[in-house]
């Protein structure tokens, strides 16, 4: 009788841990390796002055969910082709539309200036780091798209590195972001706003 009871048992422990499996998937903020914005100086759609010189800082939380070796990088990207209403990018949007997000704008964008830091983690890792550097918002806006403003992203992603030397002799980083998709990683950005030319 005590072999039954003790058998029914563990045959009603296995049924629940399968349709615990089944039923309980983790969120893919759970199963993709996480870039969190803890903070930063500048906020969402906030208005960014032509021509002016900026500082900008972040700090971040990296949490890893594989072993993952590359560099950290917070830059400031402008695009003369991707409009705000192209893209959701600010901390509160879903990450997996924010992430393929970035990486259209990664392809249609160009660097104003950035930080990075090498990076290595493992899963369940949780890195914090702080990053800052200086960009130069274009002083002229592009009008081409008739909508009479460039756009202008803070974005926080991944990448590996490759250090190049300079004709002058100095040394280079050269940063190639990892898909988001193929390499299952949450970057993080927020969006800024452009004056309009002509507006007050």
């Amino acid at each position: 009788m005590r072999s039954r009871v003790a058998a029914s048992a563990v045959l009603a422990a296995l049924v629940a841990v399968a349709l615990t499996g089944c039923l309980g998937k983790p969120e893919i903020e759970e199963r993709w390796t996480r870039v969190d914005l803890a903070s930063s100086n500048t906020t969402p759609f906030q208005t960014l002055s032509l021509g002016t010189r900026e500082s900008i800082s972040v700090s971040t939380d990296l949490t890893y969910r594989r072993i993952i070796t590359g560099y950290l990088v917070a830059e400031l990207r402008a695009s003369s082709t991707l409009m705000p209403a192209d893209v959701e990018v600010s901390p509160g949007s879903p990450r997996l539309r924010m992430a393929q997000d970035i990486d259209r704008i990664l392809l249609n964008s160009v660097s104003l200036g950035r930080a990075t830091r090498a990076i290595t983690g493992w899963d369940h890792l949780i890195q914090h780091m702080d990053l800052s550097f200086g960009a130069t918002v274009p002083a002229v806006v592009d009008t081409a798209t008739g909508m009479g403003a460039s756009s202008l992203f803070l974005i926080v992603y991944l990448g590996a590195g490759d250090e190049m030397e300079r004709q002058d002799g100095s040394d280079t980083l050269i940063i190639t972001p990892f898909n988001s998709q193929q390499y299952e990683l949450l970057p993080v950005g927020m969006e800024f706003s452009v004056p309009v030319p002509g507006s007050r």
